[in-house]
C-alpha cells in the first residue's frame, strides 16, 4: 500500500475556502474478453484472492460484479473499497484515479452503514481511498483532514496488523506530511512513534523501513543519516527478494525518490541496492 500523497494539498489547506465534494462518476472498463459470470457466492468465496497479485482485468471484472450486487453481507466487507484502491493505484490517468478512489470511499461508507463499523479493514481502505481522492484538491483535503485522521486511528485501534502494519503506516505518514499546529495536525514525534512501531512489529514489509527512514530524515535531520541509509537498504533488500506483485514497481519508485532526497551514495548504499533490483 502506498503512502498518502497529500503534502502539497495539506500545506495549503489552511488557506483554502469554498465547498467541494468527492467525485461521483464511475469508471467504465473495456475488457478484451467477457468477464466470467459471477454470483454473490463466487465473489465472496474468492475475495481474499483479489489483491496486488491479481491481473487488472480480474479486478475490474470483480468490481463490476460487486457494483451489481445488493447482498448486505458482501457489501458490509472491505472488498469494494479494496478493489477500488488497487485499481486506482495502478491507474495512470489522474481523473480516472480520483473516480476510482472516490468510489472506494462510497463502498466504505456503505459498509459502515450496513454494520461494518467494527471492521478495521473498512476504516483502513476508506482512509487510503480518501487520501487518493483528495490529494490534488486543496479544498477537499482541508475538508477531509479530520476524517482521514479519525478513520486511520480507528483502523489502528481495530486492526493494526492489516497489510503488515498498514494502518500504522498511513497514520504515521499523515502526521509526518500534514502541516503542524495550528494550521494542521502534523506531528513529527507521533509520526516517528507510529512508523517505528510498524518497523518493529512488522519488519518484513519494505514500506515500513522506507517510511521510518523518511520520518527519521525529516524529523531528526542529517545527524542520523547512517540509520536512515540502513533502513533504506533493508527495505530495498526486502523489496528485491519478496513477491510484491503489481506493487513492486511503484514502491521501487518511492524508494528511488527518498534515496535521492537523502543523497545516499557508495557501493554499499541504498542507491546501489536500488540499481540492482
Amino acid at each position: 500500500m502506498r503512502p498518502l500523497s497529500l503534502l502539497s494539498a495539506l500545506a495549503l489547506a489552511a488557506l483554502s475556502g469554498g465547498c467541494a465534494r468527492l467525485n461521483r462518476d464511475v469508471v467504465r472498463f473495456e475488457h478484451p474478453a467477457a468477464c466470467p459470470k459471477e454470483t454473490t457466492a463466487s465473489l465472496a468465496a474468492r475475495q481474499t484472492q483479489l489483491g496486488p497479485h491479481s491481473a487488472t482485468p480480474a479486478l475490474e471484472c470483480a468490481l463490476e460484479a460487486l457494483r451489481d450486487t445488493q447482498d448486505p453481507a458482501l457489501l458490509r466487507t472491505s472488498l469494494g473499497s479494496r478493489l477500488c484502491l488497487h485499481l486506482a493505484e495502478r491507474e495512470t490517468d489522474p481523473e480516472r484515479q480520483v473516480k476510482l478512489a472516490s468510489e472506494g470511499v462510497r463502498f466504505s461508507d456503505k459498509a459502515l452503514a450496513l454494520g461494518g463499523e467494527n471492521k478495521g479493514a473498512v476504516h483502513y481502505y476508506l482512509a487510503a481511498n480518501l487520501g487518493l481522492a483528495v490529494r490534488h484538491d486543496v479544498a477537499l483535503a482541508a475538508q477531509n483532514l479530520s476524517r482521514l485522521e479519525r478513520e486511520m486511528k480507528r483502523a489502528v485501534e481495530l486492526s493494526p496488523e492489516l497489510d503488515d502494519g498498514g494502518p500504522l503506516r498511513l497514520l504515521g505518514m499523515l502526521y509526518l506530511k500534514a502541516p503542524p499546529w495550528p494550521a494542521g495536525i502534523g506531528d513529527g514525534d507521533k509520526a516517528l512513534d507510529l512508523l517505528k512501531r510498524a518497523r518493529d512489529q512488522y519488519p518484513g514489509h519494505p514500506l515500513n523501513h522506507l517510511f521510518y527512514a523518511q520520518a527519521l530524515w525529516e524529523v531528526e535531520g542529517d545527524g542520523i543519516v547512517d540509520q536512515v541509509q540502513k533502513e533504506l537498504a533493508l527495505g530495498l533488500k526486502l523489496l528485491g527478494e519478496g513477491d510484491w506483485g503489481y506493487n513492486k514497481d511503484p514502491w521501487k519508485k518511492e524508494f528511488s525518490e527518498v534515496c535521492k532526497e537523502v543523497g545516499v551514495a557508495g557501493p554499499a548504499s541504498s542507491a546501489a541496492a536500488l540499481s540492482s533490483l
